[in-house]
């Protein structure tokens, strides 16, 4: 196997270099979890479950392209035989590449982005100390990619429904075409016409079986995404909300003293002097 493939079906699709590394393995994101265990254990959960849904993802991303070669051996079984069906396989399988490739760019992006975030959060603990993990969410401007992740993920749900109708359409055109042909045969014989159609049976359901199991790995692939995008937001309330600490209150007490003392009024020197002729 070499590097930037999974598995030797997957020819044709981009596999970007070291996307099979866990994200949850970077030396940074391991630091990073070891400081907020002791220093801030809920945002750590927060994190580690953003972690999760990410491993998630690349398992299910890697079942998409086993799942693509299981395609690519249906549409050879297809041309062998002179099915109709071949061609619809062959732009199928044309367009599911594609978004798998994309996926796998924007799976690579995220992991990318949640890396720096933990590198920039060490950084600012290095520099600030461990108070700077109280708005640690700030760090990962990982949302607009979830949330990109998310809507290229519902369109390709809905495109395999559309070509999962559309298998099931050009095989009840073939089941009808056959029933003519066979009709054909029973007139020369004296027979009487079949008036039904054979209901879509074993084809159908071979050539769908992996574009149903592409569009669950979607659906999951999905789920996982929202789910990440909750523990973002469950960060981003954890840092709008949290406690002031005793440096925070110290500081505000003395910007409100310098406030005061700058706002009152200096005093009237001239009736001292007055007074004392």
């Amino acid at each position: 196997m070499t590097s930037g493939q999974v598995g030797p079906e997957s020819k044709g699709v981009f596999m970007p270099e070291n996307s099979t590394a866990r994200v949850a393995n970077n030396n940074s994101v391991i630091d990073l979890l070891k400081i907020m265990k002791d220093n801030k254990p809920s945002e750590m959960a927060d994190l580690l479950s953003i972690l999760a849904h990410i491993d998630s993802m690349e398992k299910q991303l890697d079942a998409a392209v086993n799942e693509l070669a299981e395609i690519r051996r249906d549409l050879a079984e297809a041309r062998k035989f002179n099915n109709p069906i071949a061609g619809l396989l062959h732009n199928a399988e044309t367009t599911l590449q594609s978004k798998i490739t994309e996926l796998h760019e924007k799976l690579t992006e995220l992991k990318t982005a949640v890396i720096n975030g933990c590198k920039n959060a060490l950084d600012a603990v290095k520099q600030n100390g461990f108070n700077a993990l109280d708005k640690v969410a700030k760090f990962f401007n990982v949302k607009p990619l979830l949330e990109n992740m998310r809507d290229d993920l519902a369109k390709n749900i809905s495109s395999m429904d559309k070509i999962i109708s559309r298998i099931e359409s050009v095989s009840s055109e073939y089941h009808e075409t056959g029933k003519h042909i066979k009709n054909i045969g029973r007139a020369l014989t004296g027979k009487e016409p079949v008036q039904e159609a054979k209901p879509n049976g074993a084809m159908a359901r071979a050539f769908e079986a992996p574009f149903k199991t592409e569009r669950n790995l979607f659906s999951s692939m999905k789920d996982n995404v929202e789910n990440a995008i909750g523990s973002i937001m469950r960060l981003e309330e954890k840092a709008a909300v949290r406690k002031p600490t005793i440096k925070d209150t110290l500081t505000s007490c003395d910007k409100k003293a310098e406030t005061e003392l700058a706002a009152k009024p200096a005093p009237d020197r001239s009736k001292k002097v007055e007074m004392s002729l």
